[in-house]
């Protein structure tokens, strides 16, 4: 099992990345929407401390992932199982934002916890693809339960598989990861697999984390009267 912890700054997030998590594409923010956003990642950054595992087997894991996946899979040689998370420290300052009820922060911290849960999954790419490299090995897209027709009640039998080394991350009734901020699966390696860019036509799952959405949001004038 591989294990590692990483710190905001190990993760190389920038801000564009939280504005296009937001929905920013192709537009910029406001300077009140900026000023928020860098005031939560000054703060995130004191006390981060995201994580991944992974562990590499020969035999592909009983899971029913579907045709779209395991076509994706074809040709791997082995195959990685990951749990990347944003760590259980952001997942209870969530809470705390909640709790205080300003909704514009909690959406803000929302989609940066997001884009921290993406890059600690890609910096778990990146390990991997270092332990494969003397093979001649490369690596395929990850895929993840709830995503390409992989129900996401297969977590249940996916999280076993490591053996309680789950970076702390623990599974709800209903299958669900906590913290939420995580991101788990499988990926494929071998000499004849490929990574493509991510494209929508894998599957038409509405809901994918890969499509991106416009959206707009105001913040509340502190002048306001009520």
């Amino acid at each position: 099992m591989n294990c590692y912890t990483l710190t905001y700054s190990d993760l190389g997030i920038s801000e564009t990345d939280v504005y296009e998590q937001m929905g920013y594409q192709g537009q910029s923010p406001d300077d009140a929407v900026v000023q928020e956003t860098q005031n939560l990642i000054a703060d995130v950054r004191n006390w981060l401390k995201a994580k991944f595992c992974f562990f590499v087997t020969n035999q592909l894991p009983s899971l029913d992932m579907g045709q779209i996946i395991l076509r994706q899979l074809r040709g791997s040689e082995a195959y990685a199982c990951f749990i990347a998370t944003s760590g259980t420290e952001f997942e209870e300052w969530m809470h705390l934002l909640k709790r205080e009820g300003d909704m514009v922060r909690v959406f803000i911290a929302d989609a940066l916890g997001s884009v921290i849960a993406e890059k600690t999954a890609d910096c778990m790419e990146q390990h991997l693809q270092a332990s494969i490299e003397k093979l001649g090995w490369r690596h395929t897209n990850r895929f993840s339960p709830g995503y390409c027709g992989w129900h996401v009640s297969q977590q249940q039998l996916l999280f076993p598989l490591f053996d309680g080394q789950t970076c702390g991350v623990t599974l709800t009734d209903s299958s669900l990861m906590v913290p939420i901020k995580s991101v788990s699966g499988i990926i494929g390696v071998g000499k004849e697999v490929r990574r493509l860019d991510y494209t929508c036509g894998l599957c038409d799952f509405k809901q994918c984390y890969k499509r991106k959405h416009k959206v707009s949001i105001t913040l509340p004038d502190n002048n306001e009267k009520e």
